[in-house]
């Protein structure tokens, strides 16, 4: 069974945010690397900083062009992430050209973000933090701000200032909620100037500043400060129910599991008709605990808990109002299916009510979708932001539990939450990443994953994009690509499931496995083979049955199963067959073999058929002779084949390439290419069709 990885959650109850600084590692580390060390332990802990949200800086001297001292300002790049960011992800500004600004009463973004990228002491360095100004504008040499989830409980309550007197005294600066630019920078460095007690900045809705003269003391002091608002709402959660109390009961893990297989492929295609979703699913304790809660349904809607959020999850998620205990699965489809219409109807009129001259309306379908009983289901791009999306509610429902525990949560105004979804500065953050390729948002189900023919689709495939489910009898050889895939690509881009091709139970079960893996499957190909020969009057019923239930029924079972999750979803698919030159060639003594494989191409076309008015497609490719990296020239196969034709196995590899025409072996990887083909853009318009991909062998022409 696959298990969805799960956000950790980095605090039990009554446990501090810990502080990690390690001094002797600390000590190794000058310049640059000193902020490089300090933001990757504050970007560790989700608790304390949002992935991708968040900033830090220090101040230096450096030598400029010219070799003159100039104090420089080293300040997070825009669009990078705190917890794995480099040297080369930070920004060198030169502090006298940027102190003047502090005079202006006023600079529009464009203006702002003009003028700072002239202070760039290296054009080759990235945009600057959105928050540059906020830390040049403070007369301290390490500047951290941070998104923690008790300070944003603290500044998304309604009587959150009341509350931070309580807990910081006179030692705080409370900044009225106003985006992140000019105005708020030189606000906090007022509000920091006026007060000669200031430790920290409170951001309404938004989160904390703190400072140091050096790192430790910097990050010391986030620590600190965090952890006193911990303590204090802790406490005020002991005195009440979270959320209103729990209302229902959780699924057993099976029971969710079962709701989840059934319910993400209809919630995977109904999120996906502007751009295809990946999805995957969380029901960790804290996710369970809220949606069986009895104030889910109306907390959910109040709002994003940060603006860091709302790029990921939008304002608010989708809610299903459904009963675990009485309601059943069947009922769960259609109020999923009728709140994800209902979802996108009313975020086309909140773009319509809000938008700006040149805003052009992000997908409408929702990134968080909660289910009571079961948890939560996040989509994406691809298996990372959908786990962004997934994370940062995480961080949502921490932030709600504790603002309802000091008072009521609070959130952006309708139009200053659009205006943060549609700001220039930020959607500049999205348009670093790379572009998207072929095969991106797109999941391919191949069999035979461990083999030669499917790890080298495998590999291509997710090169181009492409989330994979290898399928194979030999269990460990599919986690073995699986995991080389994951580590060149650094993230769960495939799975591996052990699957008998032959067995309809676990065919079905591969394909729950898909769907709980990334939401259903686009692409499959059923390539899961093997081989026999003997003369026909010595086939055996025995070699006839397993040829058949192999390569027959294995094929059979599969496609179908593709084809139920494909209609399910509803935003079509393709299949591609490997079938052989067998399939229209009588091979020497391999009856039962080349009579299954011709069986393979026409179940292909009959599939074909019924499946045009699905958006089904289903192609076949006909290999010949793929010895390398194959299982079954690995077997007796080689020697039965080389037996046929009279010579040594060890000339067999040599006999084929000199029967084609192209005088050329054909390897896994040409295979592979067809494969991409059929299941690409570019053969869109192409079903029931065939291609040899066998060096040319004559009597195996299709024409």
């Amino acid at each position: 069974m696959i298990k969805q990885t799960k956000t950790k959650i980095r605090k039990e109850e009554n446990n501090m945010v810990k502080n990690l600084w390690e001094s002797n590692e600390a000590a190794s580390k000058s310049g640059v690397e000193e902020l490089v060390y300090r933001s990757n332990l504050i970007g560790s802990d989700r608790a304390v900083c949002n992935w991708g949200g968040g900033n830090t800086s220090m101040k230096t001297i450096e030598k400029d062009f010219r070799g003159r001292d100039i104090e420089v300002m080293w300040v997070k790049g825009s669009g990078s992430d705190l917890a794995t960011m480099k040297a080369g992800n930070f920004t060198g500004l030169n502090l006298e050209d940027i102190r003047p600004l502090i005079e202006r009463d006023e600079m529009p973004d464009a203006e702002m973000v003009e003028y700072l990228t002239h202070c760039m002491i290296d054009s080759k360095h990235p945009r600057m933090s959105i928050e540059t100004l906020l830390h040049a504008f403070l007369p301290f040499k390490h500047v951290d701000h941070t998104h923690p989830d008790a300070i944003i409980s603290l500044c998304c309550a309604d009587n959150g200032k009341e509350i931070a007197k309580e807990i910081y005294g006179d030692r705080f600066v409370w900044v009225p909620y106003v985006r992140p630019g000019f105005t708020l920078s030189k606000m906090i460095a007022d509000g920091v100037r006026n007060n000669p007690n200031a430790e920290l900045v409170l951001m309404e809705k938004h989160g904390l500043v703190t400072w140091g003269e050096t790192s430790e003391e910097a990050y010391s002091q986030t620590i600190n400060i965090i952890n006193e608002a911990e303590s204090y709402i802790q406490n005020k959660q002991k005195q009440t129910e979270a959320f209103g109390g729990q209302v229902y009961e959780s699924l057993t893990e099976e029971e969710r599991q079962n709701v989840l297989a059934a319910v993400m492929p209809v919630i995977r295609g109904a999120v996906s008709d502007e751009k295809k979703m990946i999805l995957t699913y969380d029901d960790a304790e804290d996710v369970l605990e809220f949606v069986n809660s009895r104030n889910a349904g109306t907390l959910s809607q109040v709002g994003a808990a940060c603006p860091d959020h709302l790029v990921h999850t939008k304002m608010k998620p989708l809610y299903i109002d459904w009963d675990p205990q009485n309601g059943t699965t069947e009922e769960l489809i259609e109020k999923v299916k009728a709140g994800v219409e209902q979802f996108k109807a009313e975020y086309k009129e909140y773009f319509e009510r809000n938008k700006n001259e040149g805003d052009i309306m992000f997908e409408a379908a929702p990134r968080v979708t909660l289910i009571p009983g079961v948890g939560m289901v996040n989509s994406g791009k691809n298996i990372t932001m959908a786990n962004v999306s997934g994370g940062l509610y995480h961080r949502a429902i921490a932030v709600m539990k504790g603002s309802t525990a000091l008072g009521e949560f609070v959130s952006l105004s309708e139009n200053e939450s659009y205006n943060v979804e549609y700001w220039p500065l930020e959607l500049y953050k999205l348009s670093l990443a790379p572009a998207e390729a072929e095969f991106s948002r797109k999941v391919a189900f191949i069999t035979g994953g461990a083999g030669g023919i499917g790890s080298a689709t495998a590999r291509l495939l997710v090169s181009d994009g492409a989330h994979v489910v290898l399928a194979d009898l030999n269990l460990e050889g599919a986690e073995k690509v699986a995991a080389e895939i994951n580590e060149q690509y650094n993230e769960q881009r495939a799975v591996a499931v052990q699957m008998d091709v032959t067995s309809e139970e676990q065919v079905q079960a591969a394909f729950v496995q898909a769907a709980l893996a990334f939401g259903g499957v686009d692409s499959i190909v059923n390539n899961a083979g093997l081989a026999t020969s003997s003369p026909f009057d010595e086939t055996t019923l025995k070699e006839w049955n397993l040829n058949m239930n192999v390569l027959g029924t294995g094929y059979f079972l599969v496609a179908r199963e593709a084809f139920k999750q494909m209609k399910q979803q509803g935003i079509g698919g393709n299949m591609v067959f490997v079938g052989s030159k067998n399939s229209v060639y009588a091979g020497k003594n391999a009856s039962a073999y080349s009579a299954v494989k011709a069986l393979e191409t026409h179940l292909a076309r009959c599939i074909a058929a019924e499946g045009g008015e699905f958006g089904i497609r289903v192609n076949s490719v006909l290999p010949d002779a793929v010895l390398q990296g194959s299982a079954i020239w690995g077997s007796n196969w080689r020697n039965e084949r080389a037996a046929a034709y009279g010579i040594e196995p060890d000339q067999l590899e040599e006999h084929y390439r000199k029967r084609t025409t192209l005088l050329v072996n054909i390897y896994p990887s040409d295979i592979a290419e067809s494969i991409a083909f059929f299941a690409s853009s570019k053969a869109d318009k192409t079903t029931g069709c065939m291609i040899t991909v066998d060096g040319g062998v004559p009597a195996a022409f299709t024409r």
